[in-house]
């Protein structure tokens, strides 16, 4: 395997063909690019130039790798730059996920706003479920996630803080309750964990078990056989945009910061 300073000195040096003119575009002197190329020589085995007191050529061999090697090279220079710049910059496309339908109304003002300041980064939207959080955050299927707090990923600040909730179905004896404690919530039976929030509420409307919810559940899906029933004592339902800490791009904080604006601007 090649080490990068050789390949530079021989890209180079092939197309200058001029020691003393690579090693000033390289910032090294010219007995470092002779040292250089020398020891490419012993490792590959062949000769890659022809030195004179003249000039300096490309042998075949030389010539056949300079052929395969500059455009594969470039490719890989030009990839790692795009890169670069796409973690600085705001252009691109953000994929934003959300979860919930409040959620989703929410970051439908988020992508308004931000694209007013940033037309040039188009965001594409895209509904998830609890479980496709850290899975798809993991797979790069997402850049970021409206979502509950989730520790073990890079959060925002708190976009929403709502009410817990107990949804219990229409004949459970915490039904008639104006608020339930802790202690009520503890001694109950909970549902099986479920794909998606509508499984979850079907099986506590047919009296399966309980389930916790935030405030807004109350108001994004009302049903006739589940009733909501504050919690008191129970810390609040925090939201927030969730992302992996090595996609910290200048985009996604760029997003974050104008979905915190856009809630809070009337604080």
């Amino acid at each position: 395997m090649l080490e990068r300073h050789e390949l530079d000195t021989f890209l180079t040096l092939a197309e200058q063909l001029h020691f003393g003119r690579t090693a000033e575009l390289l910032h090294v002197s010219p007995a470092r690019v002779s040292q250089t190329i020398a020891k490419l020589e012993r490792r590959l085995g062949v000769t890659l130039f022809r030195r004179t007191s003249r000039r300096v050529e490309l042998t075949a061999a030389g010539g056949a790798l300079y052929a395969e090697v500059r455009p594969a090279w470039t490719a890989i220079i030009e990839a790692v730059t795009r890169t670069m710049e796409a973690g600085r910059g705001t252009t691109g496309t953000l994929r934003v996920a959300f979860v919930g339908a409040a959620a989703g109304q929410l970051l439908a003002g988020a992508a308004e706003a931000f694209g007013k300041r940033h037309p040039e980064c188009e965001v594409v939207l895209r509904e998830a479920q609890f479980g496709d959080v850290e899975p798809w955050l993991a797979a790069d299927e997402a850049d970021l996630v409206l979502s509950i707090r989730t520790p073990g990923l890079a959060q925002g600040p708190t976009l929403v803080s709502e009410m817990r909730m107990l949804a219990v179905a229409l004949g459970h004896p915490y039904a008639r309750r104006e608020t339930v404690s802790l202690a009520d919530v503890a001694r109950t039976t909970f549902v099986e964990p479920r794909a998606t929030l509508q499984e979850t509420l079907t099986l506590v409307g047919a009296g399966r078990g309980v389930a916790e919810v935030g405030a807004q559940t109350r108001r994004y899906h009302p049903r006739p056989d589940v009733i909501y029933i504050p919690i008191s004592g129970a810390p609040p339902v925090e939201w927030c945009l969730l992302w992996h800490e090595d996609r910290d791009t200048a985009r996604v904080r760029a997003f974050s910061q104008v979905a915190d604006e856009l809630v809070h601007s009337s604080d």
